[in-house]
């Protein structure tokens, strides 16, 4: 998957306008030809690692900072980015002919973000700050893409994981990560955490807020979920009727408490997590944190703990413990008809970063569900870092960080280091 094998082979073609006459762009819901400006042939992604009977293809590349994405019921392809490219943060990517290559792309939106949803009628997409949607017609495409309108305003954007990761339910909520700016909550100038949290007001949780409702402000919002930290992950399961969250973990312990922790449990520690979420819940960020290799909720050295007392007896358990530092940056149920019977209403987890202790990363993981409960998770698509974490001999490839499912129960993985996306598919022997 290096980008310059790619290109030196020629199978993954950016066609230029130097040799192309024209293309096809897209203006509003319609169709004009006009001057070229990018079409993708798709490759194989032979470097992929996926179980016996999947396939993956790379359907397009240097797109920019990809984050989240969602595939329409007619294959349309949106694709938010968390840095404009030309002044915009949207793609649409669309296949008009069915042969699996995108021959129209359209750039619209004029504010980055991750979030991405379609419900109802509506494309929702979040800036840093906000929520917008834009209507769709009976075609499922969007009618006006430049006057989307504003479902909430207001959110708290310090810089640091700002994202806003959205998930809708079934009965017209609209629920929003409003990650902490604040690694451990700890004091200015101190190794003592703030008590009580004051972040937690405002940001370290989940809020819910009417997704039919225009012009919303963060006071307008409930608090759902509080004490996650960061979930950048975040999907509503209609099997089960609730909704999930991947929370990432905090950072080191070992700066400020070294009489307690090593650069080791820096490393290993604390659990990144995945966990069912009713309203009311407290995941217990900043006070304690899991470890997944005692299997306990322990109190973080913040608030007096030293690697060994435990805490938060009233806060709500993981149902997954991964290894510390992989990023869970997506998760997506899984409901189509392509994969095998397995994978049907099981979790795809996008894990955007490495862990020391398994000395993997990168990569996409399932959580198979049976009646509503979680089994052992697994690696499903590995190698995207394109080099052996263990004895690397080259720079990271590709950072998953979106998933999507399309109409035929294909899985999309977006890559926001490279502007890549993967298409995963199934077919019997």
């Amino acid at each position: 998957m290096q980008r310059n094998l790619i290109r030196s082979a020629g199978a993954l073609s950016v066609l230029a306008a130097a040799t192309l006459a024209a293309a096809t762009v897209l203006v509003g819901y319609r169709s004009e030809t006009l001057e070229k400006s990018a079409l993708y042939t798709p490759v194989d992604a032979k470097e992929l690692k996926l179980p016996a009977g999947f396939s993956a293809k790379i359907l397009a590349t240097d797109l920019g900072a990809t984050r989240h994405m969602v595939v329409g019921k007619n294959g349309d392809m949106y694709v938010k980015l968390s840095k404009l490219k030309d002044g915009k943060g949207l793609y649409l990517l669309r296949d008009t002919n069915g042969d699996g290559a995108i021959d129209e792309q359209k750039l619209f939106g004029d504010y980055p973000g991750t979030g991405i949803a379609i419900k109802d009628g509506f494309l929702y997409s979040s800036s840093n700050k906000g929520v917008f949607r834009y209507k769709l017609n009976e075609k499922d495409e969007i009618i006006d893409f430049d006057k989307p309108e504003s479902i909430i305003s207001g959110l708290t954007d310090h810089g640091r994981d700002n994202a806003k990761p959205l998930a809708l339910d079934n009965k017209g909520n609209l629920y929003v990560t409003v990650g902490s700016y604040n690694d451990n909550c700890r004091a200015a100038n101190s190794a003592k955490g703030m008590s009580p949290c004051s972040i937690l007001d405002s940001a370290g949780g989940i809020w819910r807020f009417k997704a039919g409702q225009l012009n919303q402000q963060f006071s307008d919002g409930t608090r759902y979920a509080t004490g996650v930290k960061n979930a950048v992950g975040i999907d509503w399961d209609n099997k089960t009727n609730a909704l999930y969250a991947t929370t990432h973990g905090r950072g080191k312990f070992d700066d400020m408490y070294p009489q307690y922790y090593t650069p080791k449990h820096s490393a290993e520690l604390p659990s990144e997590t995945l966990y069912r979420l009713k309203e009311g819940d407290d995941a217990g960020w900043p006070y304690i944190y899991y470890d997944h290799f005692q299997n306990k909720k322990m109190l973080a050295p913040e608030y007096g703990g030293d690697g060994k007392k435990t805490g938060g007896e009233k806060t709500v358990n993981p149902l997954v413990a991964f290894p510390a530092h992989l990023g869970p940056n997506a998760l997506m149920f899984y409901t189509g008809n392509m994969f095998p019977a397995r994978y049907r209403n099981g979790a795809f987890i996008a894990f955007h970063s490495q862990s020391s202790e398994l000395k993997k990363g990168y990569l996409v993981a399932f959580v198979p569900f049976v009646n509503g409960k979680p089994g052992k998770w697994e690696i499903f698509a590995d190698n995207f870092a394109g080099t052996d974490l263990a004895k690397p001999t080259g720079p990271i490839q590709h950072r998953p960080c979106g998933l999507a499912q399309g109409p035929d129960g294909a899985l999309y993985v977006t890559d926001d280091l490279n502007g890549t996306i993967f298409k995963i598919a199934y077919s019997k022997k």
